[in-house]
């Protein structure tokens, strides 16, 4: 028999995981092991768990136990269920949360776990991606979902990238954080010198995604026929950096209309990974 605690009052401890923790608190830079992040609604906590990622507690809105949440709870094994707190409320408590209307009715606060080395998630790989500064959560998940469905192999991001599993980033990539393998290069080398260093020793081309009249179009036939290519984004308004664009094989340009001059990098991403993936 599961064991459900009802939560009668926003202002309770139990709910201060999901309410009141800042996304610093939760990622614990100074206990990394010790960090944890949310993941919001059924759908999105199953490909958590599919991912291997280990819950510690779930918020569950009251009317949706027997509802879409349902399979989660069941889903989770008897011996899950003793170590894991799961809490119900009326929507007139959880509605209190912020953006509460967008998870369908549950959360679960998960373990994080230790980051892979560069080398790992890419050995294998064909096409990766890399954020360089990529600082909007809401961009950083947008791209993952991108990635997923085009067939990108791995994600690298540089240290002034938001991370995947902040609430935001997670919800908007509908859980694909947790399909594509991911790390911050900076964990093993430093960005751009040493981290484009290394793709090239991986056989990895490089191909930075840039303004620039000194580039080739997306579709170039050579750049499209690259065994191995990694394509790098930088943030919105400043691009890439000037030194990495000098260390990549490739500047890479996408040819607009109208007057346009630049694609939000998250819109600029899909069209990369579209035209530059592995044929599905």
């Amino acid at each position: 028999m599961v064991n459900i605690i009802e939560i009668t009052e926003f202002e309770a401890p139990e709910l201060d995981i999901y309410a009141r923790k800042t996304e610093a608190q939760l990622l614990n830079r100074d206990k990394p092991e010790e960090g944890i992040f949310i993941a919001e609604s059924p759908k999105v906590i199953e490909r958590a768990l599919d991912a291997g990622y280990v819950p510690i507690s779930a918020l569950v809105e009251k009317k949706q136990i027997a509802g879409e949440a349902k399979c989660i709870i069941e889903r989770l094994s008897e011996e899950q269920l003793n170590e894991i707190l799961i809490y119900t409320a009326e929507s007139e408590v959880l509605t209190q949360l912020t953006g509460f209307q967008l998870t369908r009715g549950m959360l679960c606060a998960m373990h994080r776990r230790d980051l892979p080395k560069v080398e790992d998630i890419c050995k294998n790989a064909r096409r990766i991606a890399i954020l360089e500064n990529v600082m909007n959560p809401t961009n950083v998940g947008a791209i993952f979902r991108s990635a997923a469905a085009m067939n990108i192999d791995a994600i690298l991001l540089t240290s002034g990238c938001s991370n995947p599993l902040y609430r935001r980033a997670i919800r908007v990539s509908m859980g694909t954080t947790f399909q594509i393998p991911w790390t911050f290069v900076n964990n093993s080398c430093s960005w751009p010198e040493e981290g484009i260093d290394i793709l090239h020793k991986m056989g990895f081309k490089t191909a930075a995604l840039a303004l620039s009249d000194n580039s080739v179009r997306i579709d170039d036939e050579k750049l499209m026929q690259e065994e191995k290519l990694a394509i790098i984004l930088g943030t919105e308004g400043d691009g890439l950096a000037t030194e990495t664009i000098a260390d990549c094989d490739y500047t890479v340009k996408i040819p607009m209309t109208h007057g346009v001059d630049s694609l939000n990098v998250a819109a600029a991403s899909a069209v990369a990974f579209w035209q530059l993936a592995v044929a599905i």
